[in-house]
């Protein structure tokens, strides 16, 4: 015979406890929180705190704020009209340029004019040809000397030398000579080409812009 269950056999929840030899169910457990997911890698994320602020990067490793600039990142621009590698600064002014051809005068004017006053005071008319001879080997030498290395003896003493304006090298003999005829052109309007450089942009003798030279200062 079986009784109505009592007031002390009802669940406080509802549910009705099994009997006795039946299989009990499993209670539910209540659902858990779940943690925050991990980052890949194994690293912990590091979340930033008052002291570190906003220079923390992900796992936790400081921020760099970038490598120092290289000084031979920047390359210089090309070609001797622009600042900084060939400008107005790198020009030679005109009292270098004086100079330069004053001590070029002198190289090849004092051996010749000691030998034309051996020659006036000897009678020897075969020491005005010498005094022609060395007069022009002197002469040649500064030319190929210019032509080659950019610098004459003068122009080495004043420290500057010839050069191409598209790319700054040595023009070579024979334009060296082309260049020393055409002098003729800052000879003819009263010399003008020769002061010229005083105050052009680029230092230039009309020669200068007809062959498409400049002087400039040694480094």
């Amino acid at each position: 015979m079986s009784y109505p269950p009592g007031p002390q056999d009802q669940n406080p929840y509802g549910q009705q406890q099994p009997g006795f030899g039946q299989p009990q169910q499993p209670q539910q457990q209540p659902p858990q929180p779940q943690q925050p997911a991990q980052p890949q890698y194994g690293y912990p994320q590091q979340q930033p705190g008052p002291a570190q602020g906003q220079g923390q990067a992900q796992y936790g490793y400081p921020q760099q704020s970038g490598y120092a600039q290289s000084p031979y990142s920047q390359q210089p621009t090309a070609g001797y009209g622009q600042p900084g590698v060939g400008g107005p600064a790198a020009y030679a002014n005109w009292g270098q340029r004086f100079g330069g051809y004053l001590v070029d005068s002198l190289m090849a004017g004092v051996p010749t004019g000691i030998i034309e006053g051996i020659a006036g005071a000897t009678r020897i008319s075969a020491l005005l040809f010498l005094a022609f001879v060395v007069c022009i080997g002197v002469w040649l030498f500064n030319i190929y000397r210019e032509g080659t290395t950019g610098q004459s003896i003068g122009k080495g003493a004043l420290n500057i030398r010839l050069v191409r304006e598209a790319d700054g090298q040595p023009i070579g003999f024979g334009m060296a000579i082309g260049r020393k005829l055409l002098h003729i052109a800052d000879a003819i309007p009263c010399y003008l080409g020769f002061l010229w450089p005083a105050w052009d942009a680029k230092k230039q003798t009309f020669a200068d812009k007809l062959v498409k030279t400049i002087v400039i200062k040694s480094q």
